[in-house]
């Protein structure tokens, strides 16, 4: 079979599987048990999130012929067909590339022959912010009033660019970026089906890597993993990435903590000449800084860092910081 990247195969099958969003699962297995299925839904979030998952899910579900507890069942001949895009009733579009009022046209004309297998014919359109606004308004009319057998799943990262037209016609869910811990967890369960070591260390630089995104933080295990084989630590992963080591910015941190400005200078300096990758320098700087203030006001008592050995770093260079 060809390769499939992880974070296709490891794409949520149910609404249980979705990582970190469980104020929108929730909502939207409640409302397929109580049959109260809207016309139109937003989802709205950064890239990563889960939004494209969640709408195939919801697909599923609400044609599902034996749904559990709100969750496709994945087994009956209906989920299987979506599964395997067999079905003609579950259409994706991506708007950034059919963004003119003819491609719309042709949805709205679509739209008036009932669904083929399932209860409901499903229209997921992606990245719908870069819609024309010809096509925004030719979807107006359909959006506010389509046939009962039809659902709008529109996914956007970037809502302030969707009409309020649009907006007010449509159930929105917000999708929140994904916490350290919740990727952190995700990536060890997967790890452990593909039978793979990782330590710990390295799955929460991973994680964290990845800024809230699942998907980011599953390509970056992945590059890991094809250059350095079924193990990883986390010296690893920061070799293979040419990223910064913490150590480095704990280094710094010590030296601003002792008004030394040119040793923080000349230990930039030497980053830049060994050709390590700075686009994550700032940010992680600053958590590195967050992570002082929040050791020094709680006296060491909150342990926000990955390690054991990098908490008791982290609160020996607090002491040599005010709080201001």
């Amino acid at each position: 079979m060809a390769y499939k990247a992880l974070y296709r195969k490891w794409r949520p099958v149910i609404f249980d599987d979705v990582i970190g969003q469980s104020h929108i699962t929730k909502t939207l297995k409640n409302e397929i048990k109580e049959n109260r299925i809207a016309h139109a839904y937003l989802f709205t979030g950064t890239r990563g999130t889960g939004k494209t998952s969640t709408a195939k899910i919801f697909s599923r579900a609400v044609n599902c012929e034996n749904p559990k507890d709100g969750n496709p069942c994945n087994e009956c001949a209906t989920c299987k067909s979506i599964l395997n895009d067999t079905v003609l009733d579950i259409i994706e579009i991506d708007a950034a590339s059919n963004t003119g009022v003819d491609n719309i046209r042709s949805v709205i004309e679509q739209v008036q022959y009932a669904p083929t297998v399932g209860k409901y014919k499903v229209y997921i359109i992606d990245e719908v912010h870069m819609l024309s606004g010809g096509a925004f308004n030719a979807l107006l009319k359909t959006l506010e009033e389509p046939p009962e057998y039809v659902v709008f799943i529109l996914a956007t990262t970037e809502t302030h660019k969707v009409p309020a037209t649009i907006l007010s016609r449509c159930q929105r869910f917000d999708f929140k970026t994904i916490s350290v811990d919740d990727i952190a967890e995700r990536i060890k369960y997967i790890l452990k089906k593909e039978n793979l070591n990782v330590s710990d260390e390295a799955v929460r630089y991973i994680a964290y890597l990845g800024q809230g995104s699942m998907r980011d933080s599953l390509s970056i295990l992945e590059q890991c993993l094809a250059f350095g084989g079924d193990t990883l630590s986390y010296d690893d992963v920061v070799n293979i990435l040419g990223s910064v080591d913490d150590t480095v910015y704990y280094e710094i941190a010590k030296k601003i903590s002792a008004n030394n400005v040119k040793g923080v200078i000349e230990t930039f300096e030497n980053l830049v000449n060994s050709g390590k990758n700075l686009d994550n320098f700032a940010p992680c700087l600053l958590d590195v800084i967050r992570q002082l203030l929040i050791s020094k006001i709680s006296e060491g008592k909150i342990k926000p860092s990955y390690s054991e050995e990098k908490n008791k770093i982290i609160e020996k260079i607090s002491h040599d910081f005010t709080a201001d």
